[in-house]
């Protein structure tokens, strides 16, 4: 492959584009990520454009383009990249639970958003700090254990130091960045819970120390944590978990 994959997504903002974004570094990939570009190369007009785009265009980033193919929705995506860049077993079984993995990932992604923002998207999150205190207090009590606890099973079963043996998944990126986003958005829970599922934490340390990814994550493309993103660091709501 000679053509670089065009990533779209918010140019400010780790987000679900993040879990994207590592794939590709691991995977030593040719990417542009659009949207960081200067307006005269791309910018953010070209997630606007796309996603008013004739036919049926995408609901919202991140999407991927690679050659005619526009893909979107997070998973989806890393589905499309798996087995192109040796990021997933080959077997349709393994495939199979990469994906369902990914969901499970992508449906705790969508449960922290909502602990910022349990009303609605459109209103800030000073609107709705009651709603979010409620929330994020049975999402760090319960939602936290349950998902973590379901990955440390899954690493767990695993024959080798990542979830399908010798070699790093995406789901393993994936992993990483979803500890990564709960100890900055929540310390206190996730310091809390971290004794519980040891094999989840050892496998997220080898994740981080992989060559690719540590220079990713020493570089600029590398975007910090911050207020903006999908894992946002509220004091007020973090708090021991169950």
């Amino acid at each position: 492959m000679t053509d670089a994959y065009e990533l779209f997504y918010w140019p400010s903002i780790q987000g679900r584009g993040e879990f994207i974004r590592l794939a590709l570094e691991e995977a030593d990939a040719a990417y542009v990520d659009v949207a960081r570009r200067p307006e005269a190369e791309g910018g953010v007009t070209a997630i606007l454009k796309l996603l008013h785009a004739p036919g049926i265009a995408p609901i919202a980033p991140p999407f991927l383009r690679s050659g005619t193919l526009v893909i979107s929705q997070t998973a989806n995506i890393l589905l499309y990249l798996g087995p192109r860049h040796r990021l997933v077993p080959t077997d349709e079984a393994s495939r199979l639970h990469a994906h369902q993995l990914q969901l499970t990932v992508a449906d705790l992604v969508a449960e922290v958003h909502e602990t910022h923002h349990p009303v609605a998207s459109s209103l800030r999150y000073e609107e709705q700090k009651p709603e979010a205190r409620r929330r994020a207090e049975l999402f760090v009590r319960e939602r936290i254990p349950k998902f973590l606890s379901h990955f440390e099973r899954a690493v767990e079963a695993s024959s080798g130091p990542y979830l399908f043996g010798d070699d790093v998944s995406y789901v393993d990126l994936s992993l990483f960045q979803l500890l990564q986003g709960l100890g900055y958005a929540f310390p206190r829970a996730t310091s809390h819970i971290a004794p519980r599922v040891p094999a989840l934490v050892a496998l997220c340390d080898r994740v981080r120390e992989r060559p690719r990814i540590a220079a990713y994550l020493a570089s600029p493309r590398r975007i910090p944590f911050n207020e903006d993103g999908i894992f946002r660091r509220y004091p007020e709501l973090d708090r021991e978990g169950g």
